[in-house]
């Protein structure tokens, strides 16, 4: 799911293929997801993440990264958006960002079939999403479930309207920091923190430069069973 070298506004009406898909972001061509899970032999093998989105303005590299990172290791990752409909993605919230194809909507995941959430970043989908009323939903239900909640960057915006801040170290890009301790919680300036305190596992990056930490300590929680080896705060 290269964008070099992407063309830049298309005349309507000129015919396209499928749109391209986060699971098409290897070197090579991939199988489908159930094919890829069963080859895997990952250590997340049998696992199942969520990935919550809007529908636009999702920075592109966190929703892509972390899904290609989660299912190298042999987990099962499905993104949700608002609606049933191409998912356009953005770079530094301005400049246009792969196309990518939804696996299911939010109002049809159920937080029973994942084992962790995963909330991108973008701020134009942030600000969005944390007003939405089935991203609420599932985000708290994941929590009532001791499951692992991960957000990045713009994305933690939506740990204040869900209650998800209050009592816990966390991180967020820096503009949120404010908002993220109005809510209760301490914010730290780390590339990512784990905390563990809680009633499920929290981990939030900064930024897109984040991205290696933020995948990796959600495959070593994972790996852990939902447990981080990381403690309160590290990074």
């Amino acid at each position: 799911m290269s964008t070099a070298g992407k063309p830049e506004g298309k005349p309507e009406g000129k015919p396209e293929g499928k749109p391209p898909d986060v699971r098409s972001d290897a070197q090579t061509d991939r199988q489908t997801d159930e094919q890829t899970d069963a080859q895997s032999g990952g250590t997340l093998a049998g696992k199942a993440v969520l990935v919550l989105t809007t529908n636009y303005g999702t920075e592109q590299d966190e929703l892509r990264k972390p899904v290609v990172a989660l299912r190298e290791a042999g987990a099962r990752v499905t993104v949700a958006a608002q609606k049933d409909a191409e998912i356009r993605t953005l770079v530094s919230d301005r400049r246009p960002g792969d196309v990518v194809r939804p696996d299911t909507t939010l109002a049809k995941a159920a937080a029973d079939d994942f084992d962790a959430v995963i909330v991108p970043g973008g701020t134009l989908n942030a600000d969005r999403l944390r007003t939405d009323d089935e991203a609420r939903r599932l985000l708290s239900a994941f929590a009532d479930a001791g499951k692992p909640v991960a957000a990045i960057c713009h994305g933690p915006w939506i740990l204040v309207e869900a209650g998800l801040a209050r009592g816990r170290e966390l991180t967020s890009y820096p503009s949120l920091r404010t908002d993220l301790e109005n809510a209760g919680g301490t914010w730290l300036d780390r590339a990512v923190v784990v905390d563990t305190t809680g009633r499920h596992p929290l981990i939030t990056s900064r930024t897109p430069g984040d991205l290696d930490a933020f995948a990796s300590a959600i495959v070593r929680t994972l790996d852990e069973g939902g447990t981080p080896v990381d403690q309160k705060g590290t990074h």
